[in-house]
């Protein structure tokens, strides 16, 4: 017969029946092609995906499993295949500032054609220029020239030398310039015989020597000026030579790429420089000093004119989806690479390479925040960059302040929506300590981890099991194995009522199933199966949780599951070990005397105490307050305990436990040892929900069952935790057999009645209680209590006023 309280197995669980699936196994079934429960998600996306306007950037959050990665990139694969193919993105030398490298747009999927139609334009030019300068039309246009101006040159001479004759002086060319010797008897004179001659004559020839000098000086200045003609005519021609070759090229490209102002720019300028450094082309090896020294490094002079594809669009198909999966700041920005020689490094427009965030540009960038803030500068780096939809490839050394100074690329429009994912509490830090952040991403999607069970929602779960079937080649599902699939949903969430939407954890045991099913040369997945890969997972887990039972078994750690103790009870506690998670019991014990100190907490005098375990003992005073307290105060000594404990205590669910244990040793009355409690509790006395309620029930049922079950063991639980309720099988069929009990209670008093088998009691109306009800003797002790210390008090009075 049930006693008041105990739930009925039916909800300790809830069985997914096979028999709402129409199927024989999921091969039958369309693979789910929805999202499952995350329409509040789904809208938020949407709504971010269609905002143009700036800063509308889309955070995403949820816990993990979610299938937040999964489902945000199938959702913007499908939107961007429905947008155009934005530009390639080229880096060319800007002939202006080669420290100042530009980028230049180019149409989609032609900037590979583009950089080889470059790398074919000096190909030619190094084999054309050459052999046209070398051509006889053009020795024969330069030698007309040079003859032309060595004629006039020649005049020059002639006339200077005339001039000379009739003053009977020669002019003789040295190494150094012109020198001018008098002439005597057709004969040059020396400076021997210069001397002998007469001072009026020397006067003559040394004036018509100054003449013939400074016409000499005229005439080379008139020669130089020759010369100038001369070279400029013939750079004139070489110019006029190099442009009919180069732009006769260029205009074939230019012709290819009209539309593209940048192309036309960059095509302009290649033509400028080109016409003005034709010398390189042509050069002798004489002359290459330049082109041998840049060959040390690999260059080549002609490297200028090259064009460095950043970004490659050829194959794809709409707005480009880039999910970065390791976001340094070189990956995400680009970086500049650097050749290093003898102790030295250089580096130019040719050695930039694209990030994740160019080659993303015009369409999507998806990344997780928290490995963005794990890397130094990228954060701050994003938002700039999304502030002023520009984007700066930069060295990370000169941003850091190290290194030497390097090439500063001129900026690249932006124009990108940034994703971010992660779990809730890197987001609620940046909105609260980033000023900017809300102005950035001023789109939150929100992913939960629960959706309502119901019919619709368990069959599109049956569904997913198709879907992951079918992607990973797995066995299929019977109905069967479905239903434990929807359970273990269920299980996963820790509430009858909904399922989990961490696919993550169920496509594990999905995978896992398939695995025993082929060991065991299965055709299809049975719940069997599903039931074995769940087991085999924890075993693979719970080591520690078994070394832990040993403890219990062998009274290592000691734990009563019979009879009846005064101011003892067993409180339940969760460990954590990953992704696993297991309940064991812990014995508390309180011990009440005469005093002032209210509530000693022995871990907080231990520094063993969490502050939420804290305040859960300091609502115990303000519950024995409100209930005992009304008439006179409390004048006691509590100290309270978790026995065996050695590491910190932290968590409100053993305060009910723990009022328990007080009110049995004030009340002297004996508390059944073969159950255990957990839940908290208010100042009112009402008792809360607690998490981990599954985990509990089923630790203290491992740790009775090793030690016998008795028929009169079982576990009280808050109310509110009775939709949470998943239990192991082992437990429900235990109840079935009656050995084991699971109560519910609303308050201490429906909890302390069922833990001693005494009534609490009601009190009158002026607040006294029955004095054989629980609440009753704990009134009377503490009534004794008071008496006693007022006795105390008038001894110790009188005794001081006899003296």
């Amino acid at each position: 017969m049930m006693k008041k309280n105990e739930l009925k197995v039916s909800e300790l669980r809830y069985f997914c029946d096979p028999k709402i699936f129409k199927f024989k196994n999921t091969s039958e079934l369309e693979p789910l092609d929805e999202v499952i429960g995350q329409e509040r998600a789904g809208q938020a996306i949407e709504f971010g995906l269609n905002m143009k306007s700036p800063g509308y950037n889309i955070f995403v959050t949820g816990m993990e499993g979610t299938g937040k990665s999964t489902i945000i990139r199938d959702i913007v694969n499908e939107y961007a295949g429905k947008n155009p193919v934005p530009f390639d993105w080229c880096m060319v030398n800007n002939f202006k500032d080669e420290f100042r490298p530009k980028a230049i747009r180019v149409p989609s999927g032609k900037a590979i054609y583009f950089a080889k139609a470059m790398g074919k334009f000096i190909e030619d030019m190094i084999q054309e220029l050459p052999d046209v300068f070398e051509s006889e039309t053009y020795i024969e246009r330069i030698n007309r020239v040079r003859k032309k101006y060595s004629e006039k040159q020649k005049e020059i001479y002639e006339k200077t030398e005339e001039s000379a004759r009739k003053k009977n002086i020669q002019i003789n060319r040295t190494k150094v310039g012109f020198q001018a010797i008098p002439i005597i008897n057709e004969k040059p004179v020396t400076p021997d015989e210069f001397r002998k001659l007469p001072k009026k004559e020397q006067d003559k020839i040394n004036k018509d020597i100054g003449i013939i000098q400074e016409e000499v000086e005229n005439s080379i200045r008139e020669i130089n000026k020759i010369n100038m003609a001369l070279h400029a005519d013939i750079e004139k021609m070489m110019d006029e030579v190099t442009l009919f070759v180069v732009k006769g090229r260029l205009d074939i490209i230019k012709g290819q790429y009209s539309e593209c102002p940048d192309i036309i720019e960059f095509l302009d300028d290649i033509r400028t420089d080109i016409v003005e450094n034709v010398n390189i082309f042509i050069a002798s090896e004489g002359n290459s000093k330049e082109e041998d020294f840049l060959s040390r490094f690999n260059k080549s002079p002609m490297d200028k004119y090259k064009v460095n594809v950043l970004v490659d669009r050829r194959f794809d198909k709409g707005a480009p989806v880039i999910f970065e999966t390791n976001p340094t700041y070189q990956n995400v920005f680009g970086q500049i690479e650097k050749r290093a020689y003898m102790g030295t490094v250089t580096t130019d427009f040719s050695l930039v390479q694209a990030g994740s965030l160019l080659r993303a540009n015009g369409g999507y960038l998806i990344m997780e925040v928290e490995s963005v803030l794990m890397h130094s500068f990228v954060w701050e780096a994003l938002k700039r960059a999304l502030q002023n939809k520009l984007l700066a490839i930069e060295d990370i050394a000169m941003e850091a302040g190290y290194g030497t100074s390097s090439l500063r690329p001129e900026p690249i429009p932006l124009d990108v929506k940034v994703i971010l994912l992660g779990n809730y509490e890197p987001f609620r830090l940046l909105q609260d300590y980033d000023s900017k952040f809300n102005k950035i991403f001023k789109v939150r999607a929100d992913f939960d981890n629960e959706v309502e069970r119901n019919d619709k929602s368990t069959q599109k779960y049956a569904k997913f099991v198709a879907r992951a079937c079918k992607e990973e080649k797995l066995l299929p599902f019977t109905p069967e194995g479905v239903a434990a699939i929807v359970e273990f949903g269920e299980k996963n969430i820790a509430d009858k009522n909904k399922l989990s939407l961490r696919f993550g954890t169920i496509m594990g045991i999905i995978k896992e199933a398939d695995y025993w099913a082929r060991s065991d040369k299965s055709e299809v997945i049975t719940a069997e199966f599903v039931r074995k890969a769940y087991t085999e997972h924890r075993f693979r887990y719970n080591l520690y949780e078994e070394k832990m039972h040993e403890s219990y078994i062998d009274n290592t750690i000691m734990i009563d599951v019979k009879d009846e103790v005064v101011g003892q009870v067993n409180a339940l506690a969760v460990y954590q070990l990953g992704d696993i998670s297991f309940g064991r019991p812990s014995r508390i014990t309180a011990e009440t005397y005469m005093g002032k100190k209210g509530i000693i907490n022995i871990e907080r005098e231990s520094n063993l105490s969490g502050n939420t375990h804290n305040k859960g003992v300091y609502i115990l005073s303000g519950y024995m307050g409100r209930t005992f307290a009304q008439k006179y105060p409390l004048s006691l000594t509590i100290s309270i305990t978790f026995e065996q404990s050695y590491g910190g205590i932290d968590g409100d669910s053993a305060s009910s436990t723990e009022l328990y244990a007080i009110l049995s040793s004030l009340s002297e009355v004996p508390i059944n040892q073969g159950i255990a409690i957990t839940g908290s509790v208010n100042q009112k006395g009402q008792v809360q929900a607690i998490g981990g309620v599954n985990q509990k029930i089923e630790g203290f049922f491992d740790v009775c069952l090793s030690k016998g079950l008795t028929g009169k063991q079982g576990v009280m639980i808050p109310q509110s935790n009775v939709k949470n309720l998943m239990l192991k099988r082992e437990v429900i069929d235990a109840v079935k057999e009656g050995k084991f009990h699971v109560y519910q209670v609303s308050t201490i008093e429906e909890g302390i009645e069922i833990l001693t088998g005494h009534a609490a009691g009601k009190p009158d109306k002026d607040g006294i209680y029955p004095d054989d009800s629980v609440y009753g003797r704990v009134q009377q002790k503490l009534k004794k209590y008071l008496e006693r210390a007022f006795a105390i008090k008038k001894e110790f009075e009188d005794n001081n006023n006899a003296v």
